[in-house]
């Protein structure tokens, strides 16, 4: 089972409940932004001032030069500028201009298939714009199976993974800024794949600083009107994007039902990324040697001797689980996905729950000290013989058996001596229920039964003799000098049942053969009726 647990979690089973849990996490751990990161929106206010979009790109470098003015600390300027600009190239010359007066600004690169269902590409800014870019970064955007956003990849490209991402490429302008040790789990198998694929490398989750609407936004068009005071952007991380309704890309993210912008995503990872707040997944192998760990755990308290309590090990289990993984998670942005070890341990539990049913169902039906049948399963057995027997028309045979003055042989040699009598007599009977459907048992105290089905009298009275032998052979003695030897009586009885023939009615004859065999003087069978 642990050994399944890490499959399950080198595989991802569970991953939707795993996500549930994260988005949980996140949902009850609040982290409200500093005022670091600030959104510049072309929203509907702006297209409405400025002029439909695509805005002519001297635009664009006027309000670069504004934010510079106004002392931002970096710009991530994510718009697409794949195209020169359709006014003229003295625009995009101008907004290249801007670009390195302004020293600490990004350009997004992004994977685009040439032609449908064909390779990815990277579409970047035009030769003038990505020349004059202080950097490059891409804006390569990780959807779940939901369709949501909970992670990026810190670096990708086309053949290996060579772009940092938006945000990381405008941080590592500023050596203050810039982070000392790269997060991330890495993806060594992918760097080995196709030239032309879109490789990915150094996962992370973001943890979102809130819902949409959690950093403060100002409209482009405001900034360009001179009406946000430089108090406001000074000093900040700005990121430029669209926002207007119809054309912002909009994602899905743990944080709200309400879809975030594209600028605000990127807003969340700059701040992330500056303060150094990634979450990082464990390795796959980290994840099931952890999982595998906690379900070893589970297995012993379960198979430790007096220890078995199978709902509070599950129990103990998947807490240990959830509970490690909030730890991992608030104490060192660490992800450990518990749902496949939850998985793994609830089967530990039922596995164990069905065998030991399956063991406690044989237990009902045994006696304890012989391990023969009970006298349950006999009851059941005697029932089930005589009506097929009485289906069928043919014989049944019934032998019941006492241990002689067994009293006295416990009374005089001790418990542990009887116990041991009636484990060798209980194997000499069952030594002759060698078909199928024989049955050797013990029902009570020194009383011991055998049903032999499709046998007549001539053939249960040799196991009769046959019985009686083996326990002689036992030589087992007691009394003064030890002059007794233990000893059996035996009644059977031998038909073939009609309709008016019971279970108690073989059983009281059986019985009153045992009695006559008792008056004769012990150590020898009778049957019924006397031969």
């Amino acid at each position: 089972m642990a050994g399944l647990a890490a499959l399950f979690g080198l595989y991802g089973v569970g991953a939707r409940l795993d996500d549930r849990l994260y988005d949980l996490h996140l949902a009850t751990w609040p982290q409200p932004p500093d005022e670091d990161v600030v959104v510049v929106a072309i929203d509907d206010r702006s297209l409405a001032e400025l002029g439909q979009w695509p805005w002519p790109r001297d635009l664009h470098a006027r309000l670069l030069d504004r934010l510079g003015e106004a002392g931002v600390r970096g710009v991530a300027l994510d718009l697409i500028l794949a195209e020169p600009d359709r006014n003229g190239p003295e625009r995009d010359l101008a907004l290249a201009a801007a670009l390195r007066r302004g020293g600490r600004i990004a350009l997004p690169v992004f994977p685009a298939p040439l032609h449908p269902n064909g390779p990815p590409v990277e579409v970047l800014p035009t030769p003038t714009l990505a020349a004059a870019a202080p950097a490059l970064g891409h804006t390569d955007v990780e959807l779940d199976a939901e369709g949501a956003v909970r992670g990026l990849y810190l670096h990708a490209g086309v053949g290996d993974a060579h772009w940092p991402a938006l945000a990381l490429a405008l941080l590592r302008l500023d050596p203050a800024a810039r982070p000392q040790e790269l997060p991330g789990l890495r993806r060594p198998a992918e760097q080995a794949g196709s030239p032309y694929q879109w490789v990915r490398d150094r996962y992370v989750r973001i943890r979102y600083a809130g819902p949409p609407g959690s950093f403060p936004q100002v409209s482009a068009a405001a900034v360009l009107a001179g009406e946000v005071p430089d108090r406001l952007l000074r000093g900040r991380w700005t990121v430029v994007g669209v926002t207007a309704t119809g054309l912002a890309p909009t994602f899905l993210t743990p944080m709200s039902a309400e879809r975030m912008t594209g600028a605000e995503y990127q807003a969340n990872v700059v701040e992330m990324l500056l303060h150094g707040r990634a979450i990082v997944p464990l390795a796959p192998l980290w994840q099931a040697a952890l999982g595998a760990a906690i379900v070893l755990v589970a297995t012993w308290y379960l198979l430790a001797p007096g220890l078995a309590r199978p709902l509070l090990a599950g129990a103990l289990g998947a807490l240990v689980a959830l509970a490690g993984s909030a730890l991992l998670l608030r104490l060192a942005s660490l992800w450990f996905a518990p749902a496949a070890t939850v998985v793994a341990i609830g089967l530990v539990v039922l596995a164990w729950t069905v065998s030991h049913l399956r063991l406690w169902r044989r237990q009902a039906h045994l006696d304890t000290l012989t391990h023969l049948p009970n006298r349950r399963r006999f009851d059941l057995a005697l029932e089930r013989e005589l009506a097929s027997a009485r289906r069928n028309r043919t014989p049944l045979s019934l032998l019941l058996i006492d241990v002689d003055h067994f009293k006295t042989y416990n009374d005089s040699q001790g418990h542990r001596a009887g116990d041991r009598l009636l484990v060798m007599v209980a194997r000499s009977i069952r030594a002759h229920a060698r078909r199928p459907r024989d049955l050797a048992a013990r029902f009570g105290g020194d009383e011991f039964a055998l049903i032999l089905p499709d046998t007549p009298l001539a053939g249960a009275l040799r196991v009769a003799e046959a019985v009686l032998a083996e326990v002689r052979e036992l030589d087992l003695r007691y009394g003064p000098g030890d002059a007794v030897r233990a000893s059996v009586s035996i009644g059977l009885q031998s038909c073939v049942p009609d309709a008016a023939t019971l279970p108690r009615t073989l059983f009281d004859r059986a019985d009153q053969a045992l009695y006559r065999a008792k008056e004769a003087g012990r150590d020898t069978y009778a049957a019924y009726p006397a031969l």
